[in-house]
């Protein structure tokens, strides 16, 4: 880890080991104006995770699903599901390990390969998380399972192949809100991944 001189004093206390790594982190910042001030995050560790945009050129199609989010009920989401790309959190696996599983798990495709496209922190203001964003191509002879997720970690996953110009639309009429979501098919647009 790079010493950053701007940045002292580091003291973590755990709040919660319940599922993920919540600690309260304090420390000492060193402002513009040459005085440090004292500050505190609260700061989630959950691993990094890893997501894919599947899509077939032929059929100008891409796979995406639906599922129940409970932290976005809370919020302002009626039903609580949200449109997404597949992805997973690493275990002890490399992200393109981890995307070919998921993949899999979640959608029922058996990717060969992967082409990885991005990385980038999720929230970092205050999770530990960094996401592999990946794009990978499809076809029906990859199809291998009906995907769903598995029962081991209780998903309810539904699998949706889509026409990739339906999918921008529901990009910009506000259907698909997940940002990583987001993010590959605007991936998808610039580079023209389906013409």
């Amino acid at each position: 880890m790079m010493i950053n001189k701007k940045v002292r004093n580091i003291q973590q206390k755990l709040l919660s080991d319940n599922y993920y790594i919540l600690n309260r982190v304090t420390f000492d910042y060193l402002m513009p104006s040459g005085h440090w001030v004292n500050q505190m995050r609260e700061v989630y560790d959950r691993g990094d995770g890893a997501g894919i945009l599947l899509y077939n050129k032929a059929k100008k199609t891409v796979i995406l699903i639906k599922q129940f989010r409970m932290p976005t009920y809370l919020s302002d989401n009626e039903d609580g599901s949200l449109i997404e790309i597949a992805a997973g959190m690493l275990d002890k696996d490399n992200p393109e390990a981890c995307i070919i599983r998921e993949t899999e798990e979640e959608t029922g495709y058996r990717l060969k390969k992967v082409k990885k496209v991005y990385e980038g922190y999720s929230s970092p203001g205050v999770m530990t998380e960094k996401m592999h964003f990946f794009v990978g191509e499809y076809t029906e002879a990859m199809k291998v399972n009906e995907g769903g997720g598995l029962d081991s970690e209780a998903e309810d996953i539904e699998v949706m192949e889509i026409p990739f110009d339906r999918a921008v639309e529901m990009l910009h009429k506000g259907e698909i809100v997940d940002t990583r979501t987001i993010v590959l098919l605007q991936y998808a647009i610039i580079h023209k991944l389906i013409e």
